[in-house]
């Protein structure tokens, strides 16, 4: 009798590849490395020299005049927030099947872009997590934060005005809806009941409101939210389980109140200034800025995203970003790559590059999205860099981003090959050269012909 396996969608086991001739990307030493071989097994990197490689494989791609990139990560997603209406409000309003659906476009549709490991920072659970890591959908390795932990009024709280706190639960969220990127809890029990609970879920780490933001409305900009005891409680129980907490926080304010009281990492940072990233560069705090979100809901066709309030708001931290780059580069903060894009405005996630070009280095900004990131995951050494023993997630480019960081911003034109965990993803038919059948995986992208092309 035949056997049935309990889980018939999970891969089978990654192919053994050659690359020749290729020229290797390192960003973390922000140089390239010419004619190099490099082998990849089990979906690691197994072998990379500039010699004769020490085992051969049945399927050889020569990549000259191409360049070999570790995958990009994207510290600042939200998954869930998916397309399917024209304004913020119109986010969730579908029922949970849809969304789920969409999200698992908006998670394809990010690997395609090069992004073959992200952080959501609110929304994506558990499920959507590991529904990738098996193969059933594809999509970037995630990183989870569940929902995000909100104080009642405080930026993951989007209720209007009118409505009464009735709707919420002793642990906090039910008020925010179940499609919601955040949940409310009050109080130091509540706290701890959320964060506990968030863990439960299977959190990798956790995500609090720490100041006001863009799309909520209850709170101006320059707000604090939490208690420093409700955020003590926080970052100390999520230390308990070997987790780390990041903080939505703008302001030099908020971000002090975050850091002071535990916080090892924080998102957006548009008003920091320079005394302040000095003592996040002391401790050791990662700082995630995401520019591109403003720039997306400041210009057509999602200048009406938000309502009149929020435009307003994001006006302001669309010009205070661009001027805390060039701070946090000073205070020698890591700095990581985030988009924090939502709906419609996914697509525009490399347009990140561009912006930060206008400040950083080609070199910096390929940190950011690379090694940077993977040490605020914990993945030092294995994702983020092409090295023996790595994860083989890898881009083939046909020009180089070190030299011009806009190779990443016009990542279709650019792109020649992607692989995640040495899996091919996609390749243009006819680049490089096979010394065999170099297979594309069907399930990444079974309606665009070039891609499922052999090579």
């Amino acid at each position: 009798m035949r056997t049935v396996p309990a889980k018939p969608w999970l891969p089978a086991p990654a192919p053994t590849l050659t690359f020749t001739n290729a020229t290797l990307i390192d960003p973390e030493a922000a140089k390239t490395i010419p004619n190099c071989c490099i082998r990849v097994e089990n979906g690691l990197i197994a072998e990379i020299t500039t010699e004769s490689p020490s085992t051969q494989t049945s399927t050889t791609i020569n990549l000259r005049g191409l360049y070999v990139c570790p995958g990009l990560i994207d510290c600042h997603v939200h998954i869930t927030a998916t397309p399917g209406g024209t304004s913020l409000n119109d986010m969730f309003a579908a029922s949970q099947t849809s969304l789920t659906l969409r999200s698992a476009y908006v998670a394809r549709e990010m690997l395609l872009r090069g992004f073959t490991t992200a952080r959501d920072t609110g929304g994506a659970d558990a499920s959507l997590r590991d529904a990738i890591a098996e193969g059933l959908i594809p999509g970037p390795r995630l990183f989870i934060a569940g929902k995000a932990l909100s104080q009642t009024g405080g930026h993951g709280d989007p209720r209007p005005s009118y409505l009464h706190a009735s709707g919420s639960d002793e642990a906090g969220g039910k008020c925010c809806g179940g499609h919601a990127l955040a949940r409310v809890c009050d109080g130091v029990p509540a706290c701890l009941a959320a964060v506990r609970d968030e863990l439960r879920q299977g959190a990798d780490f956790i995500k609090i409101m720490v100041g006001g933001g863009v799309a909520s409305p209850s709170d101006t900009l320059a707000m604090v939210q939490f208690t420093p005891e409700e955020i003590a409680a926080i970052t100390r129980t999520a230390g308990y389980s070997g987790k780390y907490v990041t903080a939505h926080a703008y302001t030099a304010a908020a971000i002090r109140h975050a850091v002071e009281n535990g916080v090892a990492g924080i998102e957006h940072g548009n008003f920091i200034d320079a005394e302040t990233a000095r003592f996040c560069a002391s401790l050791g705090v990662s700082v995630t800025p995401t520019l591109v979100t403003y720039r997306g809901m400041a210009t057509a066709p999602f200048k009406r995203f938000l309502d009149l309030d929020g435009r307003a708001k994001n006006e302001a931290v669309l010009e205070g970003g661009i001027g805390a780059l060039r701070i946090l580069r000073d205070a020698g903060v890591n700095m990581c790559f985030g988009s924090d894009l939502l709906g419609g405005l996914h697509g525009l996630q490399n347009g990140e590059f561009g912006i930060r070009a206008g400040v950083l280095g080609a070199e910096e900004i390929l940190r950011s999205a690379t090694v940077n990131g993977a040490r605020v995951l914990g993945m030092e050494g294995r994702l983020g860099v092409i090295k023996q023993g790595a994860i083989a997630d890898l881009l083939v480019l046909r020009r180089n981003p070190l030299e011009d960081i806009g190779v990443l911003d016009q990542i279709e034109e650019n792109m020649v090959g992607l692989l995640k965990d040495g899996r091919v993803v996609m390749w243009k038919h006819g680049e490089g050269q096979a010394g065999g059948r170099l297979a594309v995986d069907e399930l990444y992208d079974p309606c665009r012909v070039q891609q499922r092309d052999y090579m």
